[in-house]
């Protein structure tokens, strides 16, 4: 094989391969979204997996859930995290239980965070569950209608 021809079958090659983890990344960066994951696994039954309130267990409710794509903009353009904070973390939302016991039950328990301990070593019980309320925050930001 002369010089040509190897550097074409590497071009070609490396063309093949930025094709296959292009289309690989696309499922990699959408696997690899923790916000979207948390709010697919704990919000998505109540308020859709959108955000739009259409969630299938929404019609269960007293009241319908709201669409959180449109929080920002019913609040003058800015989005109240401390507020979304308190209710995520369970305030003052009947359907979301009350703090001791969100309706998800311990995903943002610090007390129930110690099976995650056992199962991935040690680490502080209470920033762990401020990381999850805040990942889900970030994603509940993004979908914000402009």
């Amino acid at each position: 094989m002369n010089n040509t021809t190897h550097w074409m079958v590497v071009r070609q090659g490396l063309l093949v391969a930025a094709m296959v983890l292009g289309a690989g990344g696309v499922a990699a960066q959408q696997a690899l979204d923790p916000g979207k994951s948390e709010f697919a696994e704990n919000c998505a039954s109540c308020h859709g997996i959108d955000g739009k309130g259409n969630g299938s267990l929404g019609n269960l409710l007293q009241r319908s859930p709201p669409d959180l794509t449109q929080l920002a903009k019913k609040n003058q353009g800015v989005l109240p995290i401390n507020r979304l904070y308190e209710v995520i973390d369970g305030a003052g939302v009947p359907s979301h239980g009350s703090r001791d016991m969100p309706v998800w039950g311990w995903e943002y328990r610090v007390e129930q965070s110690q099976a995650l301990r056992e199962a991935r070593g040690r680490y502080d019980e209470p920033a762990m569950v401020r990381a999850r309320i805040l990942t889900l925050l970030e994603y509940i930001s993004r979908i914000q209608v402009r």
